[in-house]
């Protein structure tokens, strides 16, 4: 039987990849910031055994050595997933409320994982296509070659939160890659490279307002925000993915040999905010006096930038969801906590 331990269990992401786990039979023991928050996992799979699903506590991922007793574990653990980093744009603090605990969790799991769980062979870590874009000048086709630009200076204006969470992102996976060429430990890692995600939300772990940042836009369409209105919000990234298959990756990143010591970049392909309001108006027309007018313009700019995602499907194996299937299951996840 293999273990895993899955850090982050009660976020967006990691609730799928939990779904995974507990569907290929893996044992897993997951982290969280609470034993409320853990209760609720538990509570949400009931038919699970005890000894299939656990949870250890780790209040704050960027504290020295936070990661040392959740590692440990009789029998061993074989794999991490580590999807633990913060994803807001409410920064006060750059350096404390998004910089560090994306650096230091990342790379403190990576310390404690080497020093006391010497069983894990192999480490799949959440990371992003922020670590990828450059924001001021896009190539004509993105991939896993690239890496986003952005300084520490930069990432640390207060007044500029987005290049601060792009920067997290990319401190932090450059850290993981700089660990394991310097450090050479007896494990591999992975890292996945989402953009935007969207699907949805897992109920016993989320309520409307305290919605992840990427889904929080289908929310507001749904709700009436801008109904009515002629002009659509902007839309900023124009690819994204299903969290179900982005979730998928993970759980293959520590199955497939192939995956050892790659990056990824994952992604379905173009969207937009109108592509999103008008995959709702097709699959939910009772919510169409709520959405904003069928004439609003689709702010893709002609000239988009390119993506290359074909080495996820080849070493991965992975197949991609249709954006229409993934908007409809959002939009009905959001129905069902009274959206």
């Amino acid at each position: 039987m293999v273990k895993v331990l899955l850090t982050g269990g009660s976020g967006f992401i990691a609730a799928h990849v939990l779904d995974i786990l507990i569907e290929k039979g893996y044992e897993v023991v997951t982290t969280v910031r609470s034993q409320q928050k853990g209760q609720k996992i538990l509570d949400a799979h009931p038919k699970v055994s005890k000894d299939k699903l656990s949870y250890v506590i780790v209040e704050d991922i960027a504290q020295p050595g936070a990661f040392d007793e959740a590692v440990k574990s009789e029998p061993g653990f074989d794999a991490v997933i580590h999807t633990a980093s913060p994803f807001h744009f409410n920064v006060v603090d750059p350096v404390k409320d998004l910089l560090d605990p994306a650096v230091n969790g990342t790379v403190g799991i990576l310390k404690a994982i080497k020093a006391h769980a010497p069983t894990v062979k192999r480490v799949a870590i959440t990371s992003s296509f922020a670590s990828i874009i450059n924001a001021s000048q896009h190539p004509e086709t993105y991939s896993e070659k690239d890496w986003n630009p952005v300084t520490w200076e930069q990432a640390t204006d207060p007044k500029d939160p987005a290049t601060t969470y792009r920067g997290s992102k990319t401190f932090a996976e450059k850290a993981a890659w700089d660990f394991v060429e310097k450090e050479k430990p007896n494990f591999t890692i992975t890292t996945l490279c989402p953009p935007l995600v969207l699907g949805p939300i897992v109920h016993y772990l989320n309520s409307l307002d305290a919605i992840n940042t990427s889904n929080a836009r289908v929310r507001d369409f749904i709700q009436g925000k801008y109904k009515g209105q002629s002009e659509l919000p902007p839309t900023g990234t124009f690819i994204w993915v299903d969290v179900r298959d982005l979730a998928l990756s993970h759980v293959l990143a520590i199955e497939k040999s192939e995956a050892e010591n790659q990056r990824f970049f994952i992604t379905a392909g173009y969207f937009s905010n109108k592509k999103i309001v008008e995959a709702i108006r097709k699959s939910h027309p009772e919510l169409s006096d709520k959405l904003p007018l069928s004439s609003a313009k689709d702010d893709t700019p002609e000239g988009v930038y390119g993506y290359d995602n074909s080495k996820s499907i080849k070493l991965l194996g992975l197949k991609y969801s249709p954006f229409d299937a993934a908007i409809k299951d959002t939009v009905d996840s959001l129905l069902e906590v009274g959206a």
